[in-house]
Order: structure tokens, then sequence, then C-alpha cells
């Protein structure tokens, strides 16, 4: 198979981040020739999470509007006018012969320029409705990779290919003993508990609240990822000491130790988390955020609970119902491998995979042209 050059380009959250590493790998799995490149932002967590993964990521210089009336705003302009300008300058170096884009504002003014220079532009939507940026580029793309076939109301239909949300592959490698990593007794369960990579305030007050439930009424084992914006304030308060069960992070460094180790889950119900837990086979309470575009996580939380793999829970609902919904997944041992059972069976293993072979063999066919 001829080797490719190829600039991906995903940015801000790793809803966005991890399926583009996600896909990389795949593309290295496929030809350990070809080359592959980053696009993203300095300030954001791209910019370590790509070369941790083994890749070079190149700067664009390019933030979002503030909903808020805020001076930043006035720099916009500006950032998005350079943002092009580094992005020809970008793709006239690499000379990639695709560009592949999976959605954050660095996205746009990369996958804007392959589309004007005619280079090929494969999209990765996450959600089952559709990001801004992928919404823009949809004209210029070739091929739009989609996890939810709902997303076709506002896509081009005939662009679409469902073929499930790319995840890292390390989060299927086989752990010796995963408990161990974490101190944990093996005989016990664990709760996980996710807010995103940014974290999730209304998780975390819900934990604070309900911490002495968890660890000394129910006698969960807890792994808590609270972000990094909420752990100093976490601290401030709780008294880890009191809790010898408890592993709080600012971030989980280790996630296939994690996911080994968490007999269930309770988290935002991003794309990728949502992905993640399916493969992995993890039941969950799902918690999706209300301030997101055209409430996706709703939708993405309402499958997997259709589906037996996870119970949906309404923000509003956190106060009167998370002990009551816990208490009901920790007791019933049967209902947690019917759940387990569900979210393997509507898992997409191979999207990473599938979604490399599809773009190797358009790029074969038009060279064969």
């Amino acid at each position: 198979m001829k080797k490719h050059t190829f600039l991906l380009s995903g940015g801000g959250t790793g809803g966005h981040v991890y399926p583009a590493i996600a896909i990389a790998d795949a593309l290295k799995e496929l030809n350990i020739e070809n080359r592959i490149e980053f696009a993203g932002t300095r300030d954001r967590m791209e910019w370590i999470a790509v070369p941790k993964a083994g890749y070079p990521i190149s700067e664009i210089w390019i933030s979002g509007i503030q909903r808020r009336l805020t001076l930043k705003n006035l720099a916009v302009p500006f950032k998005l006018l350079a943002s092009l300008w580094q992005s020809r300058k970008l793709i006239k170096k690499v000379q990639p012969d695709a560009v592949i884009c999976t959605g954050g504002y660095v996205s746009g003014p990369v996958g804007w320029v392959a589309g004007v220079m005619g280079i090929p532009l494969f999209l990765q939507e996450q959600n089952s409705y559709p990001g801004v940026t992928t919404r823009l580029l949809s004209r210029f793309a070739a091929i739009i990779f989609t996890a939810f076939d709902n997303a076709r109301k506002w896509l081009p239909s005939s662009k679409i290919m469902l073929l499930g949300n790319p995840v890292r592959s390390s989060i299927l490698d086989k752990m010796e003993n995963p408990h161990r990593y974490f101190g944990f007794d093996k005989s016990k369960k664990t709760i996980m508990i996710l807010g995103g990579s940014g974290g999730a305030k209304a998780i975390n007050d819900s934990i604070m609240n309900n911490i002495k439930f968890l660890h000394d009424n129910m006698g969960l084992q807890i792994i808590w990822q609270s972000g990094d914006r909420y752990l100093s304030a976490i601290k401030q308060v709780l008294n880890e000491d009191s809790y010898p069960n408890l592993r709080l992070y600012s971030f989980i460094d280790h996630m296939p130790n994690a996911y080994a180790a968490a007999d269930f889950v309770v988290s935002r119900a991003g794309a990728s988390i949502c992905s993640e837990l399916m493969v992995t086979g993890k039941p969950s309470i799902l918690i999706p955020s209300p301030n997101v575009a055209g409430d996706h996580q709703t939708m993405n939380a309402r499958a997997m609970d259709e589906g037996g793999a996870a119970l949906l829970l309404d923000e509003k609902d956190i106060k009167k119902d998370f002990q009551v919904v816990v208490k009901k997944m920790i007791e019933d041992d049967r209902e947690l491998e019917k759940m387990k059972k569900a979210a393997l069976d509507l898992a997409k293993p191979d999207a990473a995979k599938n979604i490399a072979k599809e773009i190797s063999t358009i790029l074969e066919r038009v060279a064969n042209a």
C-alpha cells in the first residue's frame, strides 16, 4: 500500500483530540510509512496530548467568540485571519495527501484552507448534533464519518458514512492488576466519576455532597476525576485522609487501568466518553450537560439508556435521585452484568481502523483515476 502524508486537526477538548489521535494511530497501523502531522492550539489540551501520543504538532492561533461581552472578542477577527494564513503556510509545508478534521475551533481554518486548495478533506463528527465546524466544512468534505445516524438531519446525507467514534487503542489494553495500581481491594466495588476533560461542577458538587454515602455507607472505592480548575477548591474542603478508598485526580493519566478497575461510571455524556464506556463494557449513570449545542449530550445518553447500557439522570434531578440510582446499580449484580453486555453490543471498537481503511481506499482510487 502506498504511503501517504496526513494532516490532522482536532482540538480544545478530549472529545475532539482523542478521536484524531485514534485515527492517526490506525493510519500508522495500516502503513507504518505513513507520515502524520497535527495542527493545534498552544493553550489547549492537544498541545500536550498529541506529542505524548508521538506525533508532531504545529500551532494555529485561533479561539472562539466568547458568549459574554468581553474585550477578548475584539481579537477574534485578527486571530481568524492569522489562523487562515498559518493554515495555508502549514499545508504548503506539509504537502498532505489528505486533511482530517475532528472538530474544535482549530479544525475550522485548517479544513477551510484544505477545501479551497482542493486537498481531499475528511471529517469525523462525534455527536448526534454536529458541531458548527463540521457543518461549515461539510461542503468541502469528501466523506463525513459519523457515530450517530441522526447527524444526517444537519449534514449532506450522500457524504455520510456511519462507522462509529474512534477510541484510543490503549483504552482496550489488558491490565494485569488494575486494582493494585490504585491500591484497591479487588473484592470491593469501584465507582469512577468523570466530568469530561475539563471536569463538571454539577457532578463534582454532587460527589462532594454524597462522599460519605458513597465511601462509608455503600463501601465503594472511588476514582474521581474532578478537572484541573476544580481540584484545589475540592481539596480545601475535603479531608482526603478521612476517605482512604478515595483517589482524587485533576486528570486520570492512565485510563486503561481506571476503566479496568471500575465496576460502573458516573459521567457526562460526551460522545467520546460514551464510546469508551461502550467498548470497555462499563455500566454507567450519564448526567448530560445542559450547556451544549443542540442538547447533543442528552441525545447521546438517551441512545445508551434505551440500549440498556446506561441510566440517564438529568442534572436537575441529581439532588433527589443520585443516591437512589447509585444504590440501585450497586445492589443488583445481575443488572450490572446486563448493562455491561448491552454496552458491548452497542460498541464499534474498530471505528478508527475502518475510518483509516476508507480514507486510504479513497486516496488510492483518486491516485489511480
